[in-house]
């Protein structure tokens, strides 16, 4: 394939660039796009909507496993955020790693339950357009909880003939989906409602039983684009959360067993949005704004009678929250030093308020008494700069500034814990690319990021549990990546990255059992290699295959050891997928393995690693209604989706016993979907 590129070809963000005279359309090869002079880092990618169509998902936060070495696993019941691994990172449940859904960050501050924490129960699958990812703190479009990558999810504008299905399946699983939309006025409308519930394959049935609605109004003329968009979502389920091993192998506990019945939560998510974007004759300019507004209650017991040996340790993080933000960013595309320029400004604010968030000691979702609650108020304003230059057919260079700061309100229960802080960050970023020359592109990357610490860590003065004097943590925790890769297109149909990477932290955040919070811990560092080969087989195959391997330590020494727990070596998943076009069948297979990970800092405990199949058949019976059946689990592995080592006291235990904690991946699981096309 011959290419012929200029400076501008990749350099917006995302590679959604207005195109010059002289740019030759790049051929998209399979499933991703990003081919040769459309990335400027090796990391980086687009999926396109036929693959994930394709793929089989068992939750919708699996749809982040798009991201080449990602892993999504749960720790407890389907209402509440997942796990999720990259990059050597336990990032819990979304810390380090930064999300959002048609412009809206889902990532939340000062979070009851852990600091960035990312839920995606509120997506549904088939409306996603695409998935635009990038790994590492390289871009300056990219601020807070992007240290390790970020990926945005697009939604689609329209939804073709329409669509209605519904899907049954073992444990209990049932879901209808419908999704229509058509014309109005200048523009179109789309709407879907999405009804589920399902039981899993729990002893204690989890009941979750979600709703998910969404209505979309958008339109697409010569000179732009915009999209105003009202989502809203309620859950409610049962949890059966990570279980102690010496419990399973006494016989007291089964390995989907709960040892306590009434964990779980209620959840719901509102949200208005809308995005305008404007082409101009030097370039364009696209604009955003969100209100969110969601409330969490979570019920959770990890330590069983540890500390209250009466009415157990459950306890419950409760929060209600407003967030209101935007973006506004304009691109300038010009000529100087011989060589084609562009220009990018943007400003991202986004405001926080919490009316309260707590933590509470409870039996059986029943409140005993109030640990801490606190009414927190937190902005951020980041601004960026970038300019991108292509100096010649085979040079280009990306240079951003950004500059990111943030604010404090916290009015606590514990008066010593009230108070206002703080904190700024100025981070720096820098690609170059060379080449291609042989159908191979290489890349430098250099960038400083940046994980917010929750609010109330920014003003503690004395810890809620334990009632012992801590340490303020600053607001903005830094972070400092560089890469070295490359993307190849050596064979029609076939193509290739591999990246080379390290990153530096400054504060690891550390989830606390019996608190049922985080707190921050010691610095780190993490490097690692990654493979990622994606290849168009004719036109009915794609191989996907994704490989790497990571290690992670504490920079400072310390007597417990430099081991981060939770720290995942090794990732490798390989996808096959066939659809003949005009066959009424296709198919596809998902195979994925993450490897053992330390549980404790001196290595002494281990996790085992985890390997996982997933299949779906399909067939088109008629023009209109497609069958398809889902295998999850596909040779029914005992493995686990989560392991922590600590101390945990069960019910005639006289003490304390530091044991491993488990939550098993879910067994063998079958769900038939019709699916009909309205019109």
């Amino acid at each position: 394939m011959k290419h012929r590129f200029a400076a501008l070809a990749l350099l917006a963000p995302w590679g959604a660039l207005a195109q010059v005279e002289t740019l030759d359309k790049v051929e998209l090869l399979g499933h991703y796009q990003l081919g040769l002079g459309q990335a400027s880092a090796a990391s980086e990618g687009s999926v396109r909507a036929s693959l994930i169509e394709a793929r089989p998902v068992l939750r919708p936060a699996e749809l982040l496993e798009f991201v080449p070495g990602m892993i999504v696993t749960q720790h407890s019941g389907d209402g509440k955020a997942n796990q999720y691994f990259l990059r050597g990172f336990n990032l819990d449940h979304g810390t380090d790693f930064a999300t959002f859904v048609d412009g809206m960050p889902v990532n939340m501050v000062s979070h009851a339950h852990g600091q960035g924490y990312s839920d995606l129960n509120f997506l549904i699958p088939e409306l996603v357009q695409r998935i635009d990812y990038r790994k590492g703190p390289y871009f300056a479009s990219d601020g807070d909880f992007a240290s390790a990558g970020s990926a945005r999810l697009r939604l689609r504008d329209e939804m073709g003939p329409g669509l209605a299905s519904l899907t049954l399946g073992g444990h209990g699983h049932a879901r209808a989906l419908l999704a229509d939309g058509g014309a109005a006025g200048a523009g179109r409308w789309l709407g879907a409602l999405e009804l589920q519930g399902n039981d899993g394959p729990w002893e204690t049935p989890q009941r979750a039983r979600k709703f998910n609605g969404l209505l979309r109004y958008s339109e697409r003329r010569a000179e732009g684009s915009a999209s105003l968009s009202l989502m809203a979502y309620r859950n409610r389920w049962t949890a059966t959360d990570q279980i102690p091993q010496r419990a399973v192998d006494q016989g007291h506990l089964g390995r989907f067993g709960s040892l306590d019945a009434s964990d779980g939560g209620r959840s719901a998510r509102y949200s208005l949005s809308g995005q305008i974007s404007r082409d101009m004759v030097d370039g364009d300019w696209q604009a955003s704004a969100y209100l969110i507004h969601s409330r969490l209650n979570l019920f959770s017991n990890f330590s069983f009678f540890q500390d209250d040996p009466v009415n157990g340790d459950q306890f419950e993080q409760a929060e209600s929250r407003r967030v209101l933000g935007g973006e506004l960013s304009r691109r300038w595309q010009f000529q100087w030093a011989g060589a084609e320029q562009q220009i990018s400004l943007g400003t991202q604010a986004r405001h926080d308020r919490l009316s309260p968030v707590g933590l509470y000691a409870s039996a059986q979702r029943r409140r005993l008494s109030t640990t801490q609650e606190s009414r927190v108020r937190e902005s951020s304003l980041g601004v960026y700069a970038e300019l991108a230059s292509g100096w010649t057919p085979w040079l280009r260079s990306v240079v951003g500034l950004r500059a990111d700061t943030a604010r404090f309100r916290v009015d606590s229960s514990i008066a010593v814990n009230s108070g206002r802080a703080s904190d700024r960050q100025l981070s720096p970023k820098l690609a170059l690319v060379l080449g291609p020359w042989a159908g191979t592109e290489f890349f430098i990357n250099y960038g400083r990021g940046f994980h917010s610490n929750d609010a109330r860590g920014t003003t503690a003065r004395l810890s809620p549990k334990q009632g012992t004097t801590v340490d303020a943590v600053p607001g903005l925790a830094a972070s400092r990546g560089a890469e070295l890769g490359l993307r190849g297109e050596w064979l029609p149909g076939w193509q290739t990255s591999l990246a080379l990477w390290r990153l530096a932290l400054d504060s690891e955040l550390v989830f606390v059992g019996d608190a049922g919070d985080t707190e921050a811990s010691r610095a780190s560092r993490r490097q690692g290699l990654e493979l990622n080969s994606h290849w168009r087989l004719g036109r009915d195959w794609q191989l996907d295959l994704d490989w790497a391997a990571s290690r992670a330590r504490y920079r400072d020494p310390a007597p417990e050891g430099r081991r981060v727990p939770g720290a995942v070596d090794k990732v490798a998943s390989l996808g096959l997928s066939w659809a003949e076009p005009g066959a009424p069948w296709s198919g596809q297979l998902q195979l994925r393995h993450f490897g053992p990970r330390d549980l404790v800092e001196d290595g002494s405990q281990r996790s085992r690693a985890t390997s996982l199949a997933y299949a779906r058949a399909s067939w088109r019976a008629t023009p209109r209604v497609t069958v398809s059946l889902d295998v999850f689990n596909l040779f029914d592995r005992r493995a686990s989706d989560i392991d922590y080592f600590y101390a945990s006291r069960l019910a005639g235990e006289a003490a304390p016993v530091a044991d491993r904690h488990f939550h098993p991946v879910e067994p063998r699981g079958l769900r038939l979907t019709v699916a009909m096309a309205l019109r």
